[in-house]
């Protein structure tokens, strides 16, 4: 072999080996690259999918927030809104209870309370009471119960009551308990169907 020929072989030698060695390298370098694209992808990824689970829980958050504000405040309406409709209500029953003070019924009650309160008593002292605005009944209803009936000195709103000293016991049918009572138990119920 002549030096040209050795020199051929030894350019064609070395050419082929720093091809490989570039091809190695170059290959290598890729496959870094390519493993810390796809570990910066990952890590981008994961990122995305944090922020976008801190954002959701946030606007979960707000959300809730805003409703229990908006809850709130439709409750604190329709507190109002149910109270003055009871108001109203019971202004109607007061406006039908003085019809009722007018009726003969009325009257009837009045007698059926007050000898209930004279029997319940059985023989002990009873003082029988009505409401100021019935004074005018009061000749009557002693005929009919057959016992005294004092004209109470304040306004119960109609109805009786009874006291019954010797055993500190007072039996309260005055409307104006009864609605008191009423008013307190009272709840408006809307949408309901019976």
């Amino acid at each position: 072999m002549t030096t040209e020929e050795k020199l051929q072989h030894f350019t064609t030698y070395t050419m082929e080996s720093a091809r490989r060695n570039c091809d190695n390298s170059i290959r290598e370098y890729t496959e870094a690259l390519e493993k810390i694209f796809k570990e910066h992808q990952e890590a981008k990824r994961r990122q995305e999918d944090l922020e976008i689970k801190t954002e959701t829980e946030r606007l979960i958050r707000e959300n809730n927030k805003r409703f229990s504000e908006a809850q709130m405040m439709i409750k604190g309406t329709l507190s109002q809104r149910q109270r003055e409709l009871k108001d109203k209500l019971f202004v109607e029953v007061k406006d039908m209870l003085a019809r009722f003070f007018e009726t003969p019924e009325y009257h009837r009650q009045l007698v059926k309370e007050l000898k209930e309160a004279v029997a319940f008593a059985r023989g002990e002292e009873v003082i029988l009471y009505v409401d100021p605005s019935d004074a005018e009944r009061v000749m009557s209803l002693e005929v009919e119960v057959g016992a005294p009936v004092t004209v109470s000195s304040y306004s119960f709103t109609g109805g009786s009551r009874a006291v019954i000293p010797g055993r500190n016991i007072l039996i309260d049918n005055s409307f104006e308990t009864k609605l008191a009572e009423a008013k307190e138990d009272f709840q408006l119920k809307g949408g309901e169907k019976p």
